[in-house]
């Protein structure tokens, strides 16, 4: 029991939202479209980049997806990217993708331990200097007036 408690402690303590922002660039995350080739950030020049990091086997990832494809359809037409960035198998991932509904730009991650993600979810908005601007492990629920509020504001910043 004594070798369990600091496991539980720190499994309860590590579920929670944790934010914070860092040095972290948009150059510095390495990703891949679902053909294998390398994703180009120059195409996202003055955009908000919000990238989730998640996976199949990832039951918060799941349920804050629908909330995810709320906030991006509430956003259509902003200047805002939304990416679903996983270190699964490209297979893994496009397996996924043919199993859902929701219209996300999947992409495959190369460099998550670098990146120093924890947890699963965490998401990262990058804003259109390519400077990371919010990060968060755990799970939100993006189309809440809270959380589109926060983008709303980032949106607004030059």
């Amino acid at each position: 029991m004594r070798k369990l408690l600091p496991l539980l402690l720190i499994s309860i303590l590590s579920c929670g939202p944790k934010s914070e922002t860092g040095s972290v660039t948009l150059n510095d995350v390495k990703l891949t479209d679902l053909a294998g080739q390398p994703i180009d950030f120059i195409q996202y020049k003055d955009k908000v980049v919000l990238i989730n990091f998640w996976a199949t086997w990832c039951r918060p990832c799941l349920q804050e997806m629908p909330t995810l494809a709320n906030a991006q359809r509430q956003l259509k037409g902003e200047p805002i990217v939304f990416l679903f960035a996983s270190n699964e198998s490209l297979e893994q991932i496009d397996r996924f993708k043919s199993r859902q509904t929701f219209d996300f730009q999947y992409v495959h991650l190369t460099n998550q331990e670098a990146l120093n993600i924890l947890a699963l979810p965490t998401t990262f908005i990058f804003n259109r200097k390519g400077e990371r601007v919010f990060a968060e492990a755990g799970y939100r629920q993006w189309d809440s007036t809270e959380s589109l509020t926060l983008i709303a504001n980032l949106l607004k910043s030059p």
